[in-house]
Formats: C-alpha cells, structure tokens, sequence
C-alpha cells in the first residue's frame, strides 16, 4: 500500500509521521509540497501535526487554502483515505472534509501528555486492528483541539458511527464535547484526530498502541 505525507511551512511532525509509514508499510512514503496541484497514485494521505503557517487567523486555515488541498479534495471523492492528525485534523475541519470545529483548550493552556483513548468504531478502514471499546494509550500536543459540534451534526455524527475515538472522560485534555477526539466523514474515508498515534507505534516510544491506526489504514498485519 502507498502512501503520501503532506509538508506544510510551520507543520514539524512530518518526519515523524514518515517515519512511523515507512516503519509499519516497508515503504517510504511520497512527500507532497504545499504548491502541488497533482498527487500521484497512493492509497493514504496523511497531513501531519504542527503549526502551519504559525497558527495565524485560525488553527490550518491558512493551509486549507493552499493549492495541494483541493488536489487531496479530489482524491477523497475518488475514494483515496485521508488522514489528519492534529494540526492535520484542524486543517481538514477548516477544508470542510470533516463536519465540526476545533477550539481553544478549555484550559486555555497547550497540553503536551499522554492520553487514554476508547476505540469507539472498530469496524472502518482505520480501526480494524483493534477491538470496539478498546483503550489505548496516545500523546497529545495542542492548544486548540476542543472539538464541537452543533446538536444536530453531534447527533448525526454519534449515530451514524462518525465518532471512532473518545478521550477517557478522566483524561479528556481539552474539553471536547462527548470527549471526542477523532471523526470520521460519511463516506469513511477521511479521519481526523488529535492525538499523535505516530509517537506511538514502538517499544522504543514506550508501546505500540498507535502502530493499529496506520495498520489498518494500510492494510497490513499489525505485529
């Protein structure tokens, strides 16, 4: 399975992010720049975590104007996965490719710490690996990743199996709303979430219980 990591000026989780794919895959990911209007033949495409463009307006709304979105735009439609983890996920709530909104911390402070996480929807293409209602453990590093939704996209959202993440209501680091931390769109083919799975995937990070996320995405046996 093929894979992309989208760069971003002000985004440093991508050689992170390169590094878990090329770990999980065997294969070392395409890097696709900002300005780019074409992407090649790949099976996942993954915008990583940091500040791009320094966080300015609002959190990846300067990135969701650039050219290389609407090519990813497009491949979604065709049915491409798409993956946005922290500023990534801020970025496509800001594209319009997730429904809801990411806001300041409830603590109004940046939270940098381990999280426990719920796997709530264990039957899509980036939860299989894991078991419905299984805890996993996941860093966390943000300032605004309160998510929120009005009461009838939440509604919608939760019903429909959207919701594939849920903090761990002692460990919810930032207020979001049914604690949740990663959505799916209706097609299930775009997630978004703010923890950092990648950080994760090996006994040298301290466990694995991220490595499952990429696992699946890529179809490919986690070990």
């Amino acid at each position: 399975m093929k894979s992309a990591v989208v760069q971003l000026p002000g985004l440093n989780r991508d050689r992170d992010m390169i590094a878990a794919l090329t770990k999980i895959s065997g294969h070392a990911p395409v890097t696709i720049w900002q300005t780019e209007t074409e992407i090649p033949d790949v099976d996942l495409i993954v915008i990583p975590g940091g500040f791009s463009y320094g966080d300015y307006l609002r959190c990846g709304a300067i990135a969701a104007r650039m050219p290389v979105m609407q090519a990813i735009r497009e491949k979604a439609e065709k049915g491409v996965k798409v993956m946005g983890v922290c500023n990534g996920f801020q970025i496509l709530l800001e594209a319009g490719m997730l429904p809801g909104a990411l806001m300041r911390n409830a603590s109004l402070k940046f939270v940098c710490r381990e999280v426990k996480l719920e796997v709530v929807n264990a039957e899509t293409d980036f939860t299989r690996a894991y078991e419905k209602g299984q805890i996993i453990r996941s860093p966390v590093a943000h300032h605004d990743g309160n998510y929120f939704a009005d009461a009838e996209t939440l509604a919608r959202i939760e019903g429909e199996g959207q919701v594939l993440f849920r903090y761990t209501p002692e460990t919810n680091p930032n207020g979001s709303i049914n604690n949740i931390a990663g959505v799916m769109n209706d097609k299930g083919n775009v997630l978004g979430m703010m923890p950092h799975p990648e950080n994760l995937i090996e006994a040298a990070h301290g466990g694995s219980d991220g490595k499952g996320i990429f696992a699946s995405a890529l179809n490919v046996i986690a070990a």
